[in-house]
């Protein structure tokens, strides 16, 4: 096999699907009231709690990856003479993508005759894991690196990353909102609806009122945009709303079933970012859906 396939926890995958499709992960930290907890080394989360604090008030801080710690992991598997395709989060909404790329360059000044590349996914949780889970599959297939590069970007380019969420607060508070003149109010049960950009930043492009209105508009743009679900695994990821996701995934069944629909808890980091409440698709469509503005 030509490549190793490495990605980090904002992919959001569960550990039998890392373990599943041999997938390496680096591993974010996050820290609540000064304390430090690694996204991987952490037995205990328990998602419901988690977002009940947030709820309540409780402050999460997240911190990006340095670069020589990008460094540290690409390494082995450079030194056993293996090229490496890293398949990482939105460089739109954090500085950890940029740090990789440092990595990367300096370790293919160390192994000139190896390609390290990261893959920027402009998305996050399953806008990022699906991607990881499709280059495995191309590794599988005995893709040479260079094909899978190219591969894997196409998928990037049709990568739809669309989510509602309870309050805006929490991604203007982390700065994750590219359009803050788009923030709508909660008083008349005005619910925003955002997605992935070109640039893979966090924009608000249209809003519906209530909820329930919400998760059917979700499912209203699969059915519009989806491209050959039946070969597709669809993305759901929740933070605490599992009624939610399990109504927007009887949703997407009914027309257009896809061949798998993966359902997550948002992990930690991202998850303090969106929010108690946050609901998001992630499907592949047509080519120029990240220009798609309903």
């Amino acid at each position: 096999m030509s490549f190793v396939v490495m990605t980090d926890t904002s992919g959001n995958l569960p550990p039998q699907y890392i373990f599943d499709y041999s997938l390496q992960v680096i591993p974010f930290s996050y820290f609540i009231e000064g304390k430090e907890y690694n996204s991987v080394k952490n037995p205990d989360f328990d998602a419901e709690d988690f977002y009940a604090r947030i709820k309540k008030g409780m402050k999460v801080t997240t911190s990006q990856i340095p670069p020589q710690q990008y460094a540290d992991f690409f390494e082995p598997a450079l030194r056993e003479g293996r090229d490496v395709i890293f398949i990482c989060m939105s460089s739109g909404i954090s500085g950890s993508c940029n740090s990789a790329k440092i990595a990367a360059r300096m370790m293919m000044e160390a192994y000139p005759d190896r390609i390290v590349e990261v893959i920027d996914t402009r998305g996050a949780s399953l806008g990022e894991g699906i991607i990881a889970l499709y280059a495995d599959r191309l590794r599988r297939l005995g893709r040479s690196t260079s094909d899978a590069i190219a591969e894997l970007y196409d998928h990037v380019e049709r990568m739809f990353n669309v989510f509602t969420v309870d309050d805006l607060m929490h991604l203007r508070r982390g700065g994750r909102l590219s359009n803050l003149s788009a923030v709508v109010g909660t008083v008349l049960q005005i619910k925003p609806l955002l997605k992935g950009n070109e640039e893979g930043k966090i924009v608000a492009f249209s809003k519906v009122r209530g909820r329930k209105r919400s998760i059917e508009t979700l499912a209203e743009y699969y059915d519009k945009l989806v491209v050959e679900p039946e070969k597709q695994i669809v993305g759901i990821a929740q933070a605490a709303c599992r009624e939610d996701a399990a109504y927007l995934a009887s949703l997407l069944r009914k027309n257009h079933p896809p061949k798998e629909i993966l359902t997550v808890e948002y992990e930690p980091v991202t998850g303090s970012h969106v929010g108690p409440g946050a609901l998001a698709l992630f499907f592949e469509a047509r080519e120029g859906v990240r220009s798609f503005n309903g």
